[in-house]
């Protein structure tokens, strides 16, 4: 299976009647793990394809309300549809667990499953100097239906080690922003390529267990002796997915380090490259600067999100004087030097092609 990846909100700041605030849904196999999680994130989810019970993971990457306020109705409409057995695992910055005991407690909102709170501690760099300091302020109480999680801290290299199983490592950085903000990078381990049926047949290996020891990397004999190297009989091994999700930034050079290479760059592009200073003045980011880091990162694609409500989207009609997010996707193309720019739009789809190693 492909991994997918819909966009359920690509608005900056607040709604419009053709988009909603900030969420996209990653889907693989059996579980969909979302990033971000503004307000209408559940309405969005309740119009796709996608279903609220397979929602295992939430990455928030910074506590502005248009990326945090849809988080506690969507856990509601969660719990409404599905008796989970394992945690939700929700990863945010600092802030993010006294947030949601706050909404989930004073609405006496019980969950059906138990929810679990990740916290990545930011760094100096990250703070402007008139932060609330949310450690001494927050006297929530944990939530019935808590478990306790981890306070995640940066290593030497600035890199924060968010999660990782037997199939998956999840990384983020620090970008540019008014707030402290995150930037996550999934990254799926390389596949094993597949068995060669001919190739089997020829050398006599028989159907069965033999070809799962193949497949898992073991060398096998046959009853005469003969040694089968998993080399000889598998394809090419496909490349694992490397998707880069930007937040709201006005600088994610960081992504630098862990995300060179990847398939996809999802970053935001909230106004045309000729307001750049009142972007980066508000933290954002233009066209040409998405399109210039993704050209840096060598990603194979670049989507765009997080657009002012000034842009229409391509799927609309403009009328004389009305902008729409051509002349974004036109200014990112020619930065990146590349024609793969996508302006994402709300409940599209993209199906994620595999990629054979060299």
């Amino acid at each position: 299976m492909n991994m997918e990846l819909t966009f359920l909100g690509t608005a900056s700041a607040y709604p419009t009647p053709t988009r909603s605030v900030s969420c996209t849904a990653l889907r693989y196999k059996d579980w969909v793990w979302l990033f971000d999680c503004g307000e209408g994130s559940q309405i969005q989810l309740m119009k796709s394809s996608l279903k609220p019970g397979k929602v295992s993971k939430i990455f928030i990457s910074h506590l502005h309300g248009d990326h945090l306020f849809g988080l506690p109705g969507l856990l509601c409409t969660v719990s409404q549809n599905n008796q989970r057995s394992e945690p939700v695992e929700i990863y945010g910055p600092l802030g993010l667990r006294a947030y949601l005991q706050t909404t989930l407690g004073v609405s006496h909102s019980e969950m059906g499953f138990t929810f679990t709170v990740h916290e990545l501690v930011p760094v100096s760099q990250q703070l402007p100097p008139d932060i609330w300091e949310i450690e001494k302020t927050a006297n929530s109480l944990p939530h019935p239906n808590e478990v306790p999680g981890k306070r995640i801290e940066c290593n030497d290299n600035l890199v924060w080690n968010v999660f990782s199983d037997k199939g998956f490592v999840v990384q983020a950085v620090w970008v540019k922003h008014r707030v402290p903000s995150f930037a996550y990078v999934v990254k799926e381990n390389d596949r094993p390529g597949k068995l060669d049926a001919n190739k089997l047949k020829s050398l006599g290996v028989p159907a069965g267990p033999l070809y799962g020891k193949l497949k898992g990397g073991e060398v096998v004999h046959l009853a005469d002796g003969t040694q089968i190297k998993p080399k000889d009989v598998m394809g090419p091994p496909q490349a694992g997915y490397i998707i880069a999700i930007g937040g709201d930034s006005s600088d994610s050079s960081e992504l630098l380090k862990i995300a060179c290479g990847s398939h996809v760059l999802i970053h935001e592009a909230t106004l045309e490259n000729a307001m750049e200073e009142l972007c980066i003045q508000k933290g954002h980011s233009t066209p040409r600067m998405a399109g210039l880091l993704a050209k840096q990162l060598g990603v194979k694609q670049l989507i765009l999100t997080h657009f002012s409500q000034r842009y229409k989207p391509l799927s609309c009609n403009t009328e004389p004087g009305e902008a729409s997010v051509r002349i974004l996707l036109q200014e990112a193309q020619e930065a990146f030097g590349s024609n793969e720019v996508i302006c994402a739009e709300d409940l599209v789809t993209f199906c994620l092609p595999r990629l054979e190693m060299g």
